[in-house]
């Protein structure tokens, strides 16, 4: 377990280096840039490039930073003067977890339901209806959906807030559009791998044992149905964060994804850094919680050294 845990942390290092440095030269390749547009004159514009460090050669800046990177240090907003990186995330962090954390437990739950409702009912009417609910939430993009959401319950109906995070009502809607994917994804899994496993032998054996068909479900077909779903965890959690870009931009939350659209429209080279950076630690490490978790359910996986 110790070997296992020490490879993948090695490897999620090597994967994080290569993402800092794939999106710091990308970053540098964007036309423009941070004092672009802000009508100031040419030697005041040389002043801040040298403030900033942006007059040293590429490579120098690219070691600069990935020193400071090392203390923890992620820099100083460009377009927020005296406002750091980290500062930043932390006073965007809370509205996006909240969001995604409330989205993430509804979506596992509800699709599980789902899935094990559509894996388990005889009535083909129902079945397709459930085969149809989650093929649309499959082929809909969230922003379609948060859009039809706000359109429907908060213009038309005037039932929901649209607007911010001023209220337990104002949850409703964003986690709703985060969750419409993960949902159907979830339900889709869970009904196949719960058909698969009511006919494998040991659910044969259990019935013909006589028990009851509750413990059956729970003891037996659900633990080894949920497999692939807990393995489905951790890119649930990159397409949270990811799509939280778009849900937060359109619901104005004043979260992560809304600073990420606005340090890319800013060229705010140090935020779309400092950010890259922190999800893609948050998703290498959910992927790593993910496999200890699959061990744990089910002890026949092997960890490979």
């Amino acid at each position: 377990m110790v070997k296992y845990i020490t490879k993948r942390v090695l490897t999620g290092i090597l994967t994080l280096y290569i993402l800092v440095t794939i999106t710091f030269f990308l970053v540098r390749l964007m036309p423009g840039n941070p004092f672009a547009g802000e009508n100031i004159t040419q030697s005041t514009m040389d002043a801040l490039k040298k403030a900033y460090n942006l007059d040293a050669p590429l490579l120098v800046q690219y070691q600069t930073y990935l020193l400071n990177l090392l203390h923890g240090d992620m820099g100083i907003s460009f377009k927020k003067p005296g406002v750091t990186v980290n500062n930043l995330i932390a006073g965007a962090l809370p509205a996006t977890m909240s969001v995604g954390i409330i989205a993430f437990v509804f979506s596992f739950v509800f699709g599980t339901i789902v899935g094990i409702w559509q894996a388990s009912v005889k009535n083909n009417a129902i079945k397709g209806i459930l085969l149809s609910v989650v093929t649309f939430g499959i082929s809909m993009p969230n922003f379609i959906v948060a859009l039809l959401l706000l359109m429907l319950f908060g213009i038309v109906l005037g039932l929901l807030p649209v607007v911010g995070l001023m209220r337990p009502a104002s949850y409703i809607l964003p986690v709703l559009s985060l969750s419409f994917y993960p949902i159907a994804t979830t339900a889709k899994l869970v009904n196949s791998t719960y058909t698969e496993a009511m006919n494998q032998d040991f659910v044969t054996l259990a019935r013909a044992k006589g028990l009851k068909p509750p413990i059956i479900a729970f003891r037996h077909i659900l633990r080894n149905a949920m497999i692939p779903v807990i393995t489905y965890m951790g890119p649930t959690i990159a397409f949270l964060l990811t799509g939280s870009f778009v849900v937060e931009n359109i619901f104005t939350i004043p979260g992560l994804g809304m600073e990420f659209v606005k340090s890319i429209s800013n060229r705010d080279y140090t935020v779309i850094l400092g950010l890259t950076v922190f999800m893609g630690a948050v998703v290498i490490a959910a992927n790593l919680m993910v496999d200890i978790i699959c061990c744990i359910v089910d002890p026949r996986i092997k960890l490979s050294d």
